[in-house]
């Protein structure tokens, strides 16, 4: 006989993360709470589980089965793109909470794909580190409809096969160049820096305001078919980009400058690969800031055996929903009011 079945136990979780539990303490609790709303859409025949259920129950769900599951949920309400290429940003994230040694090792690092515009996170993948999200990164392609999207990454993620994997899924991409590429890079850098290549390049700027501070990126950008002869094992290879970010503090006057090398399968177009690098950010603002302000995530000491990692899951569906709902405000208020 199943006292708990899974269903209710997931129900219970989602809502209770929803309505602000960032403990499986706090899930029983808004689960008790909430029984007879619950009621409307399952039995519960024995009421909502412990605490101590929750948790047992967590370290044991098949991490595989949970995450195929999101992806499949999460493409069914991504919403159809229009007026331009969707953004798909990808970055990892360490859940410093779930460390498992006392000096801070051994805590769960997510990879996540985050559609910037529609702010919806699409799919994630665990790795031991951050080193191994190389690795990961194919696999997180592999379960995404990426047909006419851009995809992001930073440095980490500039590897020959997964700009082969972005192409065979008949996506474009925006690779950073650091020295990982050394090559790759130090070309791209004399390409820039070569008097007699300027007459190539087409540029755009942009200013932003806010925070403090006046921001201006410039964009130099050109298509370089003589680096993807060079290069060919990077298939796609089309452009090459310079961004440089100016930042002058409002009060102080200070400036700092910030120049970025990046490789494209894009046209020389300055004001999409801008905005794609620009979207890019927006995996660190409107995703990681939010789980570690608006849900404690860097906090939840949830940690044992696959636990850590479904509870992640279950709060980028959360949160999906959350950024879903039409109503004003921000996430922690929209919790608070749910």
């Amino acid at each position: 006989m199943t006292t708990y079945p899974l269903a209710e136990i997931l129900l219970t979780t989602l809502a209770g993360v929803i309505c602000g539990a960032d403990d499986w303490e706090g899930v029983e609790t808004i689960g008790e709470a909430a029984l007879q709303w619950l009621r409307q859409f399952l039995p519960f025949s024995h009421g909502v589980p412990t605490a101590q259920t929750f948790r047992k129950v967590f370290r044991l769900i098949d991490k595989q089965a949970l995450a195929e599951c999101f992806a499949a949920w999460a493409e069914s309400v991504r919403p159809s793109q229009r007026g331009g290429a969707e953004i798909v940003a990808i970055d990892g994230k360490t859940l410093r909470g779930s460390k498992t040694n006392a000096d801070g090792s051994g805590a769960l690092h997510l990879v996540s794909a985050y559609a910037t515009e529609a702010g919806l996170v699409l799919a994630q993948r665990a790795v031991d580190g951050k080193s191994n999200e190389i690795t990961a990164i194919p696999d997180l392609l592999d379960r995404l409809n990426l047909e006419g999207a851009i995809v992001t990454i930073d440095a980490m993620g500039t590897q020959k096969a997964i700009a082969a994997k972005i192409v065979a899924k008949k996506a474009d991409y925006v690779l950073a160049l650091k020295g990982n590429q050394s090559s790759l890079r130090d070309d791209v850098a004399l390409a820039f820096a070569d008097p007699d290549f300027q007459p190539t390049f087409t540029q755009a700027s942009r200013t932003d305001v806010g925070h403090g501070r006046i921001e201006e990126r410039r964009c130099r950008i050109a298509e370089a078919p003589w680096l993807a002869q060079r290069h060919p094992e990077w298939q796609g290879l089309r452009s090459i980009v310079e961004i440089t970010a100016t930042r002058t503090n409002k009060k102080t006057g200070v400036q700092s400058r910030d120049v970025r090398l990046y490789i494209a399968s894009l046209p020389s177009d300055p004001n999409l690969v801008m905005n794609a690098v620009k979207s890019h950010w927006g995996i660190e603002n409107c995703l990681h800031w939010v789980l570690d302000v608006t849900f404690d995530e860097d906090r939840c000491r949830t940690r044992k055996d696959l636990s850590a990692l479904n509870f992640a899951v279950i709060r980028h569906v959360a949160l999906n929903m959350l950024k879903a709902d039409a109503s004003r405000g921000s996430i922690r208020k929209k919790r608070l009011r749910a």
